[in-house]
């Protein structure tokens, strides 16, 4: 069996919608999907029933997947790097592998250059992607550590992994994304990064008590903020065919999940490109609903 979140996304082939959130977008392949064991994301309060919960079924789990600090395609769902240290060290404990999702949060989103930075476990498996090219060129990577790289480094062909794609290793991709670290790894990017990290904290602060926004979260360069509606959070609130056009219209390009707002910027942005995405998100919760 394997371990993963509640409101997961890893990804659209049937082995990733099998660990990701079951729902809608599932529900036409349901029948293909193998068995999951779903888990809450880990507070304070469930930390110790997760706990629990783990060692029950530790006998049967053959490794954990886990977006880490956020959950990014069910509403930016943050939960803290603390609690997920815990659940990770439980894992370690139970010698079941971790496979840590980086390819939303990666690369400077979570406010360091990966979330594993945030933590002091450490994975078995990390997969990457989107800013890895700064989304120049398609390109995806799995690192593991050295004992399961053993595991299929022998003479004997039979134990090689031979699963690949057409453009595996692709030259071109894998210098633009050399080319990109590069750029990322430079100190006038890093402080770029920090310079989105502040200007959010100070958003945050300064509209978190507005009674149109339900919740507004945090984490690094990536902001999130539930419009209040009188229904519940839904990725189908009809609230973002009237949010989407009013940022467009104002040359701010917002895919709305549902009623939820998010901001991931690109590290090049202008303090007053920010501030007027900012100015205009205010605007939006005095004109509109």
């Amino acid at each position: 069996m394997i371990l993963a979140f509640k409101n997961a996304y890893h990804g659209d082939t049937f082995g990733a919608m099998s660990v990701s959130g079951r729902g809608i977008w599932t529900e036409p392949f349901s029948e293909k999907l193998f068995d999951v064991i779903f888990i809450d994301t880990p507070n304070a309060e469930n930390i110790e029933a997760i706990k629990s919960q783990i060692k029950e079924v530790a006998t049967k789990v053959a490794c954990f997947i886990y977006e880490p600090l956020v959950q990014g395609a069910s509403g930016m769902l943050m939960h803290e790097a603390e609690y997920l240290d815990q659940l990770m060290s439980c894992c370690r404990a139970y010698h079941i592998l971790m496979i840590q999702d980086e390819i939303f949060v990666g690369f400077g989103r979570t406010g360091k250059l990966f979330a594993a930075n945030h933590l002091t476990e450490v994975p078995d498996i990390m997969c990457f992607s989107k800013g890895l090219t700064g989304g120049t060129l398609p390109l995806g990577v799995t690192t593991c550590t050295d004992r399961i790289y053993q595991a299929f480094y022998a003479d004997d062909l039979n134990k090689t992994l031979f699963h690949g794609h057409s453009f595996t290793a692709s030259p071109l991709a894998c210098t633009a994304a050399l080319a990109s670290l590069d750029l990322l790894l430079q100190t006038s990017i890093q402080q770029q990064i920090a310079n989105i990290v502040h200007q959010h904290q100070h958003f945050v602060v300064s509209i978190q008590d507005h009674p149109k926004v339900k919740v507004i979260r945090q984490c690094g360069t990536i902001l999130a903020l539930e419009w209040n509606t009188n229904e519940e959070t839904s990725y189908f609130s009809d609230i973002h065919e009237k949010l989407y056009p009013y940022f467009l219209e104002k040359g701010i390009l917002l895919r709305p999940l549902g009623n939820i707002i998010y901001l991931v910027p690109p590290y090049c942005i202008s303090t007053d490109d920010l501030n007027y995405i900012y100015d205009t998100i205010r605007q939006a919760l005095i004109e509109l609903f």
